[in-house]
């Protein structure tokens, strides 16, 4: 099992980093940009998204396990480039002052 934490301070409030997280038309979310997305953000919800990369495409899927808005988002997360191993991805946003300490908490081979 790996767990690595990433953190970054982000210069808007928490509730418009948790809508573009959920927003695959926006640049600042990870599903932005990819070939093909679909994306139904609640408790249960799945998602898929295609992205093309050195001219193969390769399929994400998973599910939001949770939907803490505008706190916490959670999630699985499963590639063929993972090799069937799936991922749970936490991203917590708390308030810094004017800006939101985004925190990737942890990214779990199962």
């Amino acid at each position: 099992m790996t767990d690595i934490t990433l953190t970054r301070t982000i210069p808007a409030a928490a509730p418009a980093i948790y809508d573009a997280w959920l927003d695959v038309s926006s640049p600042g979310g990870p599903w932005y940009g990819a070939a093909r997305v679909i994306l139904d953000a609640l408790i249960d919800g799945l998602f898929y998204h295609c992205v093309v990369h050195e001219g193969r495409e390769w399929a994400h899927y998973g599910r939001f396990t949770i939907l803490e808005r505008p706190r916490l988002i959670a999630h699985t997360w499963l590639s063929e480039g993972r090799r069937g191993l799936e991922s749970t991805v936490s991203i917590r946003l708390d308030e810094a002052g004017a800006a939101t300490l985004l925190t990737l908490p942890c990214w779990r081979a199962r």
